[in-house]
């Protein structure tokens, strides 16, 4: 869609003087937004129909994800959840003369992951925009209108069915490439 996008956008424009810079934003935000409700109920499904197997060999149980509406929301509940647990379990690996210590690291080294993840991708997590395509739409419009091949290269992020693309796209990729 993107690079359909760009090379209508470049026959377009060709003619064009280079100070009238039109900026094209691709994007499903505005014409045919993404829920993250969807995205966990397409993941349950999946996960339901096709379970994953651990290393133990064993299916691993896909639950609901919690979702956090902010950063603040989301320290209080690893708070809550995670670091008050860990802070016993560091003081038990005290008084127990650091039998507990490999149990105690691992944990530590776990949920500083998941915290540095989720700084790194917090700008996207709570993001609340919509982009706005006008100016793509005016150039499908203009592509319609130009005869340009509009079955060949075709852009409109309303044809995008979320829910076969990630059932059978999305997430059958991440289990094969990233779920090693």
């Amino acid at each position: 869609m993107v690079v359909n996008s760009m090379l209508v956008a470049m026959e377009a424009n060709a003619n064009q003087a280079s100070d009238d810079v039109v900026i094209y934003q691709v994007g499903s935000s505005l014409a045919n937004p993404l829920r993250f409700s969807w995205i966990q109920d397409y993941g349950q499904r999946y996960f339901t129909k096709h379970p994953w197997v651990g290393k133990d060999g064993k299916a691993v149980i896909v639950g609901k994800v919690t979702v956090l509406s902010s950063m603040a929301s989301f320290r209080r509940y690893m708070a809550i959840r995670y670091l008050l647990p860990l802070k016993g379990l560091q003081v038990a690996n005290t008084a127990f003369c650091q039998f507990f210590q490999g149990t105690y690291s691992e944990f530590h080294r776990k949920i500083n992951f998941v915290f540095r993840l989720v700084e790194l991708y917090q700008p996207y997590l709570f993001f609340k925009g919509v982009y706005d395509d006008i100016n793509t739409e005016k150039l499908r419009m203009a592509a319609k209108e130009g005869n340009v091949e509009t079955d060949v290269f075709y852009f409109d992020p309303k044809i995008i069915n979320w829910e076969d693309y990630f059932l059978n796209t999305h997430i059958p990729g991440v289990v094969k490439y990233v779920f090693r």
